[in-house]
C-alpha cells in the first residue's frame, strides 16, 4: 500500500511531550501513514549482532549527516538528503502486525532488534507510540529484545522496559558518540544534545534496564579522541557494556556528510576526510562484508586499542544476558484482541 500523506499531522512537540524533546527542527516535517504487511524484517548480514529487526518509522527526524539508512528513503521515491530527515512514513499498524509475526507457529521467539534502521525513538514517536506498543507486545510474549537509540524519549517508557526486563530480557544501547555537544549538534542536529543522552541512560540504569553505550559511528579525526571520556561517562551513567563501529559513507550518504562536515568544521573537514582515507585503504568507504563496520591498518589498530583498553578498566565488558527461550509464550486469546491463531504459519 503506497504511504498516504497526512494533512494535519501530530505535533510531537505539544506540551505533553516536551518533557522528553528539545526545540523543534526550523524545517517543516511531512509525515505519511502506511499500514505494513509485515514489520518484523530477517537480517543476513554477517556484520551486525542480530538476525531480526522492527521499524516503525522509515526516514528519520535525528537528521544525522552519516546515517547509513538514507538510501533506503529512494525506495519509496523520496531523497536520501532533507527528504530522508523530513518526509517520514508511520506504520501505524507496527504492533498488529508485530502481534501477527508473534503468532505464527514458525516464530520460536527470538530477540528482535528495535530498530535496525531508523530511529524507534524519534520525535514522532511521542506522539504515535508505536515503539512503546510493540515493547509492551514482547512483554506479553516474552520475546527478548534489544534497543539501539540517540532518543532520550526512550525514557518515558522506563516502566514497559523494565517490565520486559523481567518478563524476558532486553538491552538498551544509546548511541553517543560526540562528547561536545556543540559538534553533535553540528552532525546530528535533530538529536538531543549528549548531556541529556546520558541523563536517559541513567534513568533507565536505575529503573533495573540493563544499558549500554554505542560509540557508532566512529569517525577518525573528529571523535576518535573523545573514546575515553564517552566511555567513562557512560561507566558514570550505569552502562556495564559498550561496542563501537566505522562510519560508513556508502552512495548518497557520502554527500550528505562531506557537505556537513564542510560547512561545520572549515578548518578540520579534509583532516577528517583524509583520516577516513587512512582507515578505508585510500577510500572514504568500503562495502565489503565484515570490512565495512570497522576500518584497518595503524591508525584504526590504535583507535581499537584506545577502546578495548579502556572498556575493560571500566567493566563495560559484559555481555548481554543469554536469551531464555523458555521465556516466550503466546497470551490467551483474548490478551491478544481475538487474533488466536488466524495468523500461524
Amino acid at each position: 500500500m503506497r504511504p498516504r500523506l497526512v494533512s494535519n499531522p501530530p505535533n510531537p512537540w505539544s506540551s505533553a511531550h516536551v518533557e522528553w524533546l528539545e526545540e523543534p527542527p526550523p524545517a517543516t516535517t511531512e509525515v505519511y501513514e502506511e499500514e505494513a504487511t509485515s514489520v518484523v524484517t530477517e537480517n543476513d548480514s554477517p556484520d551486525v549482532g542480530f538476525r531480526w529487526s522492527l521499524n516503525p518509522y522509515r526516514g528519520c527526524q535525528n537528521g544525522c549527516a552519516y546515517c547509513y539508512a538514507r538510501p533506503s528513503h529512494q525506495y519509496l521515491g523520496f531523497g536520501a538528503g532533507t527528504d530522508f530527515e523530513r518526509r517520514i512514513v508511520v506504520k501505524t499498524n507496527a504492533p498488529e502486525a508485530l502481534r501477527r509475526t508473534l503468532e505464527k507457529r514458525s516464530w520460536k521467539g527470538e530477540s528482535i532488534a528495535l530498530s535496525g534502521n531508523t530511529d524507534c525513538y524519534q520525535p514522532l514517536e511521542a506522539s504515535y507510540r508505536l515503539t512503546r506498543r510493540c515493547l509492551e507486545i514482547l512483554a506479553d510474549y516474552g520475546n527478548p529484545a534489544c534497543v539501539i537509540t540517540k532518543g532520550i524519549l526512550v525514557r518515558r517508557d522506563v516502566d514497559v522496559l523494565a517490565r520486559l526486563s523481567r518478563e524476558a530480557s532486553v538491552r538498551v544501547h544509546v548511541s553517543i558518540p560526540f562528547a561536545s555537544d556543540r559538534v553533535a549538534r553540528a552532525i546530528e542536529p535533530g538529536v538531543a544534545a549528549p548531556v541529556r543522552r546520558f541523563e536517559a541512560m541513567k534513568a533507565l540504569s536505575d529503573a533495573g534496564v540493563p544499558v549500554g553505550i554505542a560509540l557508532a559511528p566512529l569517525i577518525p579525526g573528529l571523535n576518535d579522541s573523545d573514546v575515553p571520556e564517552l566511555l567513562r561517562r557512560a561507566k558514570e551513567a550505569g552502562a556495564t557494556s559498550a561496542f563501537m563501529t566505522m562510519v560508513r559513507l556508502s552512495g548518497e550518504v557520502l554527500p550528505v556528510f562531506t557537505e556537513r562536515l564542510r560547512a561545520a568544521f572549515p578548518d578540520r573537514a579534509e583532516k577528517v576526510l583524509s583520516q577516513i582515507r587512512d582507515v578505508r585503504g585510500g577510500s572514504l568507504n568500503d562495502t565489503t562484508f565484515h570490512d565495512r563496520m570497522h576500518g584497518r591498518g595503524p591508525r584504526w589498530d590504535a583507535i581499537e586499542d584506545l577502546f578495548r583498553v579502556h572498556v575493560r578498566r571500566l567493566g563495560l565488558e559484559r555481555e548481554d544476558r543469554e536469551e531464555r527461550p523458555l521465556t516466550f509464550h503466546r497470551p490467551p486469546a483474548d490478551r491478544t484482541a481475538g487474533q488466536g491463531t488466524l495468523f500461524d504459519a
